[in-house]
């Protein structure tokens, strides 16, 4: 049953009112050893926000993912779960390869990319969500949400790279397109700039309005909404 198929059935759906905003902002991951875990969190080059302690009982370290809303802590008695037992913590790029690469240069070991391949199944490949068959390299229509990554921190708590470049309707108000760093930006104009050229072929000239037909297309992929041709 899709979304729209249950909002219909029951109808319960998004508040219209924006009167609540609630955001998402702390993960707890558990670990078995804080300062090797507060030591490869480092290497990733995430920000370290904090570090607090109350004597030799208690614990917490919180870092931050670049560009992202969303932080993970972790630290001594912050949490009763198994170390190692987080999987499938996505990180959304907008660019999978040079995710990937820039985790290869800090050395840290992260999988060859992959996609998904047959029918969905209950299998076991986590850190993989959604238990797909795994098929080597990166998508090869390089769709949006199709082509990952995955590595793990020291205690086997699974993280995944997926690359997300045009969002599906719904996920962003199709009045207003927002970044979280320049890197994503620079990533929507590259990706704007290889649709625009087809464009002008199509056409055969050059466009002057380049400028306004970069911000809809930009816009209108965050949105989620049909690209222009």
């Amino acid at each position: 049953m899709t979304t729209i198929e249950t909002e219909r059935e029951t109808g319960i759906g998004p508040s219209a009112s924006g009167s609540i905003d609630m955001k998402l902002e702390v993960v707890v991951i558990p670990v078995s050893d804080v300062d090797r875990a507060k030591a490869f969190y480092a290497r990733l080059g995430w920000r370290l926000d904090a570090d607090f302690a109350s004597g030799d009982d208690w614990r917490v370290i919180q870092f931050t993912p670049p560009g992202s809303a969303c932080s993970v802590i972790f630290g001594r008695n912050v949490t009763a779960a198994a170390p190692g037992s987080a999987r499938g913590l996505y990180l959304i790029v907008s660019d999978l390869e040079a995710a990937r690469q820039d985790l290869l240069d800090r050395g840290i070991e992260v999988s060859a990319p992959f996609h998904g391949a047959g029918d969905l199944h209950a299998g076991p490949d986590e850190p993989y969500l959604f238990g797909s068959v795994r098929a080597g390299g990166i998508d090869p229509k390089r769709g949006s949400y199709s082509s990952f990554a995955s590595f793990s921190d020291p205690d086997g708590n699974g993280w995944l790279f997926q690359e997300v470049t045009t969002r599906l309707p719904g996920r962003i108000a199709g009045d207003g397109a927002t970044f979280a760093s320049a890197t994503d930006l620079a990533a929507a104009l590259r990706r704007a700039a290889i649709a625009h050229g087809e464009h002008e072929t199509r056409t055969g000239g050059h466009d002057e309005n380049w400028p306004d037909w970069y911000a809809d297309y930009i816009v209108r992929e965050q949105a989620g909404q049909e690209l222009p041709t």
